[in-house]
């Protein structure tokens, strides 16, 4: 049965203004073009998941790690993010559909650190929180099936993605299907829900945000559970997601080099251009610093001038 939800008149918003922003990167393609970008947002998304559930390295380690450098920490965190990166390199070809391919992914994400990874548990659990318990997870021999009903909701083609991949995150932590390592295989497969229809998803690290405030994380779920239903989760979840496109959009000049910003603006224009192109496509650039990267275009020969003062067109060589 489809799980109990509402859309709101502020998911709604918020679904809109998502919309726009992931147009507005893909227009600029920001993330396809910027190699460097990508793997920054993949460490900082590794980072800020395995945090979550705590994991003490940085993202400083993380990069070291990435590169076969030797890092001194603790055993079980370097484990998890080298489990992470296996996981992480597989995004492209797990299908988001396939209970399946989900198991494999806790398999990879787990390995070495519990009993039985890609094993749905076989006893009762309850999340506690502080001297409290917080959530009941619904009996172990439900699990199977609660799962499947989950997985057959994912295919329906009547709801939108951003709604559905909040959806499933809830449900799947209300089901708690594993014993341990929930969260993170939680927010990896809403990424891939998401990056199966948009694929900026697989390096928008969203996670940080969450990991930032993760009491406001928390509470969602907490406040979802009492209501019965995940309207509350899936209105946080939507507004994590504009945020993150937010960071996206202001990363991307202050990270960037002159090189960075005429690649990526040549892989979007033919023919030839002026400078204030130049500045309307990176809005957030001086009039000097584009006179300065256009003229390093130029002097590297990459770009071909016309023209001279307000008169001065340019043309990829």
């Amino acid at each position: 049965m489809k799980p109990p939800y509402e859309i709101t008149s502020k998911s709604l918003q918020l679904i809109s203004s998502i919309s726009i922003k992931i147009g507005e990167v893909n227009a600029k393609m920001l993330v396809r073009q910027n190699p460097k970008l990508r793997k920054q947002n993949k460490i900082k998304t590794i980072q800020s998941s395995l945090a979550i559930e705590g994991n003490t390295l940085s993202e400083e380690q993380i990069t070291a790690l990435l590169e076969n450098k030797r890092v001194v920490g603790p055993a079980k965190d370097i484990k998890e993010v080298l489990n992470a990166f296996v996981v992480y390199e597989q995004l492209s070809v797990l299908r988001h559909t396939s209970e399946q391919d989900f198991l494999k992914a806790h398999n990879l994400l787990m390995k070495g650190l519990v009993e039985q990874p890609g094993k749905y548990r076989n006893q009762s659990v309850g999340i506690v929180k502080g001297s409290k318990i917080a959530h009941v997870a619904p009996p172990h021999t439900n699990v199977s099936l609660l799962m499947k009903d989950l997985f057959v909701y994912l295919k329906d083609q009547s709801e939108l993605t951003l709604i559905k991949s909040c959806v499933f995150h809830y449900e799947m932590e209300f089901i708690h299907p594993f014993m341990d390592g929930n969260g993170r295989v939680g927010r990896l497969w809403q990424t891939l829900i998401l990056m199966k229809e948009y694929p900026l998803f697989e390096f928008l690290p969203f996670e940080s945000l969450i990991s930032n405030n993760q009491s406001s994380y928390y509470e969602a779920l907490a406040l979802s559970d009492k209501a019965g239903k995940s309207t509350i989760f899936i209105e946080y979840m939507l507004g994590i997601i504009d945020k993150s496109l937010d960071q996206l959009l202001q990363q991307r000049t202050k990270k960037l080099n002159e090189i960075d910003r005429l690649s990526i603006f040549l892989g979007t224009m033919d023919g030839v251009f002026t400078r204030k192109e130049y500045m309307n496509f990176f809005a957030e650039i001086s009039s000097a610093t584009a006179s300065r990267d256009l003229k390093n275009g130029v002097d590297m020969h990459i770009l071909e001038r016309y023209g001279e003062k307000k008169t001065t067109q340019y043309k990829k060589i």
